[in-house]
């Protein structure tokens, strides 16, 4: 079915859900328009939750601009009223959300658009009808500043419209590139999990301004800029990791003193073996619990 001005159903509406419709609502207000399509522009949001408490604080916390629902009664309500359904549940509880009765027939015809780590295409078209278009996103936390890295995998017969939909919701969260499926795991690892394994380097590199006599606050700062600093010069720039860090360190320097004690310590093989060892348990979230 056509996207025209489509309403949103968010279904489980945590942190990632409402940073997704604030991130939206914000880029329909703004002179910026990050959503070039006007009639790609979401005419509405529904935000659906399991618990009364839990619907009476995103109420307050999302206002006017969104309507909330609550329950098994609220999920079903809240799929009919929409167009496009994004799943942000527990990868554990995807398909007894998707299975309750009323969802499978209210999904049919409309795009269903899944950020459950390890819940796969296969199983989405599984739980849902032939009609409906699935897609998959893996967005991270820096999403809640809009500095977010979200990757997409799209299901068969995707259409173009749904495709540059999704990609201009999760624009307006930071950056957001199309991959093919078999690499999501790793993506959940790598940018998923990223952010935690990048604030344990950055508090280990404060630690160090501390021992040396650096302020709390101000170590803290300064390890945080010098991430992101680093960061966007890569973005920006282009230039591999390894020429930035050449193009610091002198011959006989503290800088190159500080990086081969980096190496004594194995931090490259660590850090690649992060990442590996969590996209192995990134692969297992949404297998079925025995």
């Amino acid at each position: 079915m056509p996207l025209q001005n489509p309403t949103i159903c968010v279904l489980g509406c945590g942190t990632m859900g409402i940073a997704i419709i604030r991130g939206t609502l914000d880029s329909n207000t703004t002179t910026a328009t990050d959503i070039t399509e006007d009639h790609l522009r979401p005419a509405g949001f529904i935000a659906c939750v399991s618990h009364k408490e839990s619907a009476t604080k995103l109420a307050k916390t999302l206002g006017d601009q969104v309507k909330v629902l609550h329950g098994a009664e609220g999920n079903v309500q809240g799929v009919a009223e929409a167009d496009v359904i994004l799943l942000c549940t527990k990868p554990q509880v995807a398909k007894a959300v998707l299975s309750a009765p009323g969802i499978r027939d209210g999904l049919a015809g409309k795009l269903l658009v899944s950020i459950c780590a390890g819940v796969t295409i296969e199983q989405l078209k599984s739980w849902t009808t032939p009609t409906t278009t699935i897609i998959r996103a893996m967005p991270n936390t820096p999403c809640k500043i809009r500095e977010g890295m979200t990757v997409l995998s799209c299901g068969p017969n995707t259409d173009i419209q749904s495709m540059n939909f999704t990609s201009n919701i999760f624009s307006t969260l930071g950056r957001c590139r199309i991959l093919d499926e078999k690499h999501l795991d790793a993506v959940t690892a790598l940018a998923g999990s990223g952010p935690a394994f990048a604030c344990v380097m950055l508090e280990a590199l404060a630690d160090g301004g501390v021992m040396m006599g650096l302020p709390r606050d101000v170590a803290t700062e300064l390890a945080a800029q010098v991430l992101q600093g680093a960061a966007r010069m890569v973005l920006t720039t282009g230039a591999h990791p390894a020429a930035i860090k050449d193009s610091v360190t002198t011959p006989g320097g503290c800088t190159i003193a500080g990086l081969l004690t980096m190496e004594d310590g194995k931090i490259r093989s660590t850090l690649a073996r992060t990442i590996q060892e969590a996209t192995t348990v990134a692969s297992t979230l949404g297998r079925d619990k025995k």
